[in-house]
């Protein structure tokens, strides 16, 4: 058991740093990852004939013995992400690579119950499967080596329990209460399935498409509600309870209106009683700077279908808060900027989640990964 951890987990490391760069080859993988030589031959070459990396070449240096090059093999693994909406079910099929391939959208009936739910995630799921040649993996691992589908991932309204995989009282969805949306989703589909909340997965995204100066970073998402996913140390964080991210429930009015969650003056309902778009972000924005001010930062990302709508607007406002509203501002440097992956980065994180938990690290911040420009 022990050696085949090592095994998986000296794996990971290589494939983390294939997803980061064009090409590699045995002796910057020994250096980026403190292997010895022979480990780093033995890990590529099962990673090569797993099909996870392909020969690329030799690289013959000025001097020295020439190197063999190696990189990732973006279509030999692939993840299925669906993103649950109060309004609609996202789906996204994304490569070993996190690249997003394709994606659909299907509206959710009001109120909608966890079998409608299901009904048409396998409806979706099945679909791209056949859509794109996708294999699944059997019991005893004889699945095609080539474009295996590795599971399911959903980003879910919380509060939920991630650890659980259980949907605890997602805020305006009356039947999800204690609901074991991932048993149930693994029972429907047949596949491994990773549940978490919308954003975390959403920041997940963002995490791996920006590589390792990402490390201490907020999503703020704005879609029929407000959240925001965090990334610190280099690590989704989730709390002691799995329920972390709950930024739309911050109080920001003590007699401002009644929350969904039942309490007065929340974020997300002045943000939703604002008058118009400006009034709107310039609340989110203030929410952001108390944030900021609790967390210290590096990067802000904004997204969600309704804020995306205003993007600019949006991220203007925030970008005017930090600077006038945030002491210290001159030296307590934030990015804020808008999500390059639309309204598919909370479906494209639970997809990567999944690829994470078989060919991920268990902790990002210990791989000693170089950190561009």
């Amino acid at each position: 058991m022990h050696l085949a951890f090592l095994r998986d987990y000296h794996e990971a490391l290589v494939i983390a740093l294939a997803r980061t760069v064009p090409t590699l080859e045995r002796g910057t993988v020994a250096e980026v990852t403190g292997l010895t030589p022979q480990a780093v031959s033995k890990v590529l070459a099962r990673l090569v004939e797993e099909g996870l990396l392909e020969p690329a070449g030799v690289r013959r240096p000025a001097l020295g013995k020439p190197a063999a090059v190696y990189r990732l093999v973006p279509g030999s693994r692939w993840a299925i992400g669906a993103h649950v909406t109060r309004r609609e079910l996202r789906l996204v099929l994304t490569d070993l690579a996190g690249a997003v391939r394709a994606s659909a959208v299907t509206p959710l009936p009001d109120d909608f119950t966890p079998d409608q739910l299901l009904a048409r995630l396998a409806d979706g799921v099945t679909t791209l499967i056949a859509d794109h040649r996708l294999t699944t993996p059997v019991p005893d691992g004889g699945a095609d080596p080539s474009r295996v589908l590795a599971g399911v991932g959903i980003g879910m309204i919380g509060p939920l329990d991630q650890a659980a995989g259980t949907v605890r009282g997602a805020h305006r969805l009356r039947h999800w209460r204690d609901v074991p949306l991932a048993a149930l989703a693994e029972k429907k589909l047949g596949l491994p399935v990773v549940l978490d909340k919308d954003v975390t997965a959403g920041v997940t995204a963002e995490a791996w498409r920006r590589g390792p100066a990402f490390r201490d970073a907020a999503l703020v998402v704005v879609d029929a509600g407000v959240g925001a996913g965090l990334w610190l140390g280099g690590a989704a964080h989730r709390g002691a309870h799995t329920n972390a991210s709950e930024f739309g429930h911050a109080v920001v009015q003590l007699d401002g209106p009644l929350c969904v969650c039942g309490r007065h003056g929340c974020l997300e309902a002045v943000h939703e009683r604002a008058a118009g778009p400006a009034e709107a972000a310039a609340v989110l924005a203030t929410g952001v700077v108390n944030l900021l001010q609790t967390l210290d930062l590096g990067h802000v990302v904004l997204g969600g279908a309704d804020l995306l709508r205003d993007g600019e607007l949006y991220r203007d406002a925030v970008e005017h808060a930090v600077h006038t509203q945030l002491p210290g501002a001159d030296w307590l440097t934030v990015e804020v900027s808008l999500t390059s992956l639309g309204t598919d980065v909370v479906a494209a994180g639970a997809a990567m989640q999944v690829l994470n938990t078989r060919y991920g690290l268990p902790d990002p911040a210990g791989l000693r990964l170089p950190i561009p420009g």
